[in-house]
């Protein structure tokens, strides 16, 4: 009567921003067979400064909560750059554990900051959508984790309505930019940017692995997982890691 169903393999959840336009059609691009992806949002309004991102927090376990109450969930991520960053990734967790208690957690910032060491990448060029404050704590973030950051610009942009139109193809150019002769990688940060469009070709360009925020959460809420899948065309990451 019954079998092993669709999600046999995993059942992974996120937890997004309520103005999230992107993440879900690049997790669903990327993921295997076999693997469930569940979704759910956190009222923020569409602002992504430090204060909104500090508010929005309190409601990540209420949003976490909602994801198959069964327990069965494996891994929950909270899909946001710049929010687990200001937030911090201890805090995240805690929240997320307490609506889906069963299952991991983790981050977007966690994930990132696990495969610019997955790829050995010590130097890294960043490019961000984000405004100035975001980009000094990004900064100390990604220092504080070990890593020197050669360089950081971003688009100034606040309103994530806004991230979500920036197009690949300017983002590409935008990016080359910001990366440096001595950086071991470049990260593009940011779940809300197309970035997993170009993430190949850049790389291609560059000559060195490129981390974008999508890729990178997919990349590692498999691996929590228990799950080896390699994924051809989305950069060296997924591809040798």
């Amino acid at each position: 009567m019954f079998d092993k169903g669709r999600h046999h393999r995993a059942k992974i959840g996120f937890v997004l921003l309520a103005t999230e336009q992107t993440i879900e059609r690049d997790m669903f691009q990327l993921c295997p067979d076999g693997i469930g992806l569940h979704f759910t949002r956190a009222w923020i309004e569409d602002s992504i400064t430090a204060a909104s991102l500090s508010r929005h927090a309190g409601d990540l376990a209420r949003a976490s909560a909602t994801l198959l109450p069964d327990g069965s969930l494996d891994v929950i991520c909270y899909g946001c750059t710049s929010g687990s960053l200001v937030v911090g990734e201890d805090r995240v967790a805690a929240e997320l554990s307490k609506g889906a208690p069963n299952a991991k957690p983790t981050s977007l910032i966690t994930a990132v900051i696990a495969a610019l060491r997955a790829i050995a990448a010590r130097r890294i060029a960043v490019a961000t959508p984000y405004l100035e404050e975001i980009n000094r704590q990004e900064v100390q973030y990604l220092e504080n984790a070990g890593f020197q950051v050669t360089q950081i610009q971003g688009l100034q942009l606040e309103k994530d309505s806004d991230m979500v139109r920036v197009s690949p193809e300017y983002l590409a150019e935008f990016a080359r930019q910001a990366d440096t002769p001595d950086s071991d990688a470049l990260f593009i940060s940011c779940g809300a940017l197309r970035s997993l469009e170009i993430v190949d070709r850049l790389e291609q360009r560059l000559g060195k692995p490129v981390i974008c925020s999508n890729q990178a959460m997919m990349w590692h809420v498999l691996r929590l997982a228990g799950l080896p899948d390699r994924i051809e065309g989305y950069g060296r990451l997924l591809r040798d890691h």
